[in-house]
């Protein structure tokens, strides 16, 4: 796990260092020699270097740069943007100790450059990208192919909080930022402009970065050894019934395959036991597939809340070709109702959801279904109440973008990802997985993660019924729900990596052995 931390709080921590014993001059001396430290992995002596510099501290940076690569022998030119007095705080000092040329900013700058170095803006630009900045950053992004770019802290022109550009921003070769990752950094699209990433300690306490008090972390390649501690992994006197049992409720005929992906993924990721609950119409075609997954008849509320009085069925899923309507909502509240760990995902959630304008709708309009109109005890605030009636009880909701935007419409348009899936996740009182290839997991008290490990060929048919098999399964191992979701998550993404391109939905179960196999082996 890497953490995270919003513009504002490195801020903190950068101040917070001067009196834990680290003068600032002495970090921006230590983030410029990273920043050389990378180029000269491109140069030799003679090769021209074109640094690009605005008036704050990450040009700043870049004077440290420029000097360091200038003593190392290399054909150094400085673009300042702004005048000489325009540049302020520490980055005055590392202007005085450069003693090479100095330009004005322009897009000409970068001919004939081996390396350019971004030092321009940044993470915590507040303003759009415009005029000769603009200018530059187009000329960098045409730039010919052997010219590498090397952005300080992040790509000029990127929002470090959110991962959107300001109008423009540069498509970076590398990043080299400093002490811990930003929003910025893996969230789409900056995780695709940043290239590749560098995170280099420039001497700010550790215990100064925890006391900032970040909520939020980065989940990828680095996380392997903190899920094979939290994996539920059975002990020498195991059974079954002490890795709980997992419901999934099935849609109706030809439409039960969803559930069965989902069922089969809880069963793989450890659940003791797992049980299809089904109407009438699909118990035929279930029992044709289902060898391991039982098989229960299931075509109501009625019949769910009398499944679910046998506690030992400690979590249920539901969504996964359920069908959008009144049905569909009144088997969620039933599960609600009960004490058993809740999964709400596709269907689930859409039969829930609201207009554009945060008003009532109508089950299943727009989505190809015709139903009765939703009673105001079916609409996202009757949904959430009903979350919140069991604060102790893990629930967790699995919405990509577009059941995200019905569910929580005055959400939508916050422009922080990890934000957004916070607020939905304390207005709900769930777990949140705002899926996507940034998938973000954030629970009701802050805390959030960023999945960076997901490959592309996820994006298949299925591939999210069996990430909600996966977080029911842990669940029904008592594991918390922001934990559930968390490697649930990551473990979807390890096993589509373990696969490759031309995977389906079906593969995704089935690799998960290799994948918890070779996790096991992180067990320190």
């Amino acid at each position: 796990m890497t953490t995270l931390l919003t513009t504002e709080e490195m801020g903190r921590a950068d101040k917070a260092a001067v009196p834990a014993g680290v003068p600032s001059l002495t970090l921006m001396e230590n983030a410029g020699r990273a920043v050389a430290e990378a180029a000269w992995r491109h140069v030799q002596k003679g090769d021209r270097v074109a640094v690009l510099c605005g008036p704050g501290n990450n040009g700043g940076d870049g004077f440290v740069a420029a000097r360091l690569l200038a003593e190392r022998g290399c054909d150094v030119v400085v673009g300042l943007l702004g005048d000489a007095g325009d540049v302020k705080g520490d980055a005055t000092e590392m202007l005085r100790q450069w003693t090479g040329r100095v330009k004005p900013l322009a897009p000409g700058q970068i001919q004939s450059a081996r390396v350019v170095i971004d030092a321009i803006f940044g993470a915590g630009l507040s303003r759009d990208v415009d005029g000769t900045v603009a200018d530059v950053i187009a000329a960098l992004n045409e730039r010919a192919g052997n010219t590498v770019v090397i952005s300080v802290d992040v790509p000029s022109g990127l929002d470090g909080n959110t991962g959107w550009p300001r109008d423009a921003a540069v498509q970076a070769d590398e990043t080299i930022t400093f002490m811990c990752l930003k929003p910025g950094h893996v969230l789409y699209p900056g995780r695709a402009l940043c290239g590749t990433i560098a995170v280099a300690d420039i001497g700010i306490p550790h215990h100064v970065i925890a006391a900032v008090g970040s909520t939020a972390v980065a989940q990828g390649n680095d996380s392997a050894s903190r899920f094979a501690r939290l994996y539920p992994w059975r002990q020498a006197t195991a059974h079954k019934y002490r890795h709980g049992h997992t419901a999934v409720v099935s849609g109706p005929a030809l439409k039960s395959g969803a559930a069965r992906m989902a069922a089969r993924a809880a069963l793989r990721i450890g659940s003791g036991l797992v049980t299809i609950a089904a109407p009438t119409s699909a118990l035929p075609e279930n029992a044709a597939h289902l060898t391991a997954v039982m098989l229960k008849p299931c075509g109501s509320a009625r019949a769910l809340a009398d499944l679910l009085s046998d506690t030992r069925m400690n979590a249920l899923l539901i969504g996964p070709g359920a069908g959008i309507g009144v049905d569909t909502a009144e088997m969620v509240l039933a599960a609600l109702a009960s004490n058993a760990a809740v999964v709400l995902d596709a269907d689930a959630l859409t039969s829930f959801a609201a207009t554009d304008d945060g008003s009532q709708t109508s089950a299943g309009v727009g989505f190809g279904f015709t139903s009765k109109p939703v009673p105001q005890s079916h609409t996202p605030a009757a949904l959430f109440a009903e979350v919140q009636n069991k604060p102790e009880r893990p629930v967790v909701l699995t919405p990509h973008d577009g059941e995200f935007k019905r569910l929580f419409p005055g959400l939508a348009e916050m422009p922080s990802k990890i934000e957004r899936a916070r607020a939905a996740a304390r207005q709900s009182g769930a777990v949140v997985i705002l899926k996507g290839a940034d998938s973000v997991i954030a629970a009701p008290d802050g805390n959030a993660a960023v999945n960076t490990s997901a490959p592309p060929w996820l994006a298949t048919a299925g591939s999210g019924d069996v990430l909600a098999g996966f977080v029911a399964g842990l669940l029904a191992q008592r594991m918390s729900g922001f934990d559930a979701a968390s490697m649930a998550v990551w473990l979807h993404g390890e096993c589509a990596n373990l696969l490759g391109p031309g995977l389906i939905a079906e593969d995704l179960a089935e690799a998960l052995p290799q994948v918890l196999r070779g996790l096991r082996g992180h067990i320190g």
